[in-house]
């Protein structure tokens, strides 16, 4: 059976939040197309290609999760991809691999999806692991 989510998200934002993820997997796609053809922009597009099209991909997995616990688990590896993401814009800033301009809106999508992922794993995990209160004896 698959596990259905309470009252964490609608079906409206459940749909929204998969386009949301998917125009952020397109983004990195066309950033990482950007990138300098030299062995730092071929090593930096293949790891933020990875990280950031991982994210929506592994919503849409989240979506399907067979229990809550699976829910969660999914949910933490959302969190991880798209801090992953996160961390390869700075690098792309930093380094000025591309003018922070071109990468600063989707660095701030990195950081909203990330604490939408960090409150939505917190939420979920502390509802999945919390002890029972009327244990059978």
């Amino acid at each position: 059976m698959i596990y259905e989510l309470g009252d964490e998200m609608s079906e409206m934002t459940k749909e929204e939040m998969k386009k949301r993820t998917k125009q952020f997997a397109l983004r990195i796609i066309r950033l990482a197309s950007a990138l300098p053809d030299n062995p730092v922009g071929r090593a930096i597009a293949n790891q933020i290609i990875r990280s950031g099209t991982s994210v929506g991909a592994n919503y849409r997995a989240a979506l399907r999760a067979r229990s809550p616990r699976d829910f969660s688990n999914k949910i933490g590896i959302i969190l991880e991809e798209s801090d992953e993401s996160a961390y390869w814009l700075e690098l792309i800033i930093e380094s000025k691999l591309l003018a922070e301009n071109r990468v600063r809106d989707l660095l701030q999508e990195a950081n909203e999806l990330t604490a939408i992922f960090a409150a939505t794993h917190k939420t979920t995990k502390a509802n999945t692991y919390r002890p029972n209160p009327n244990p059978k004896s």
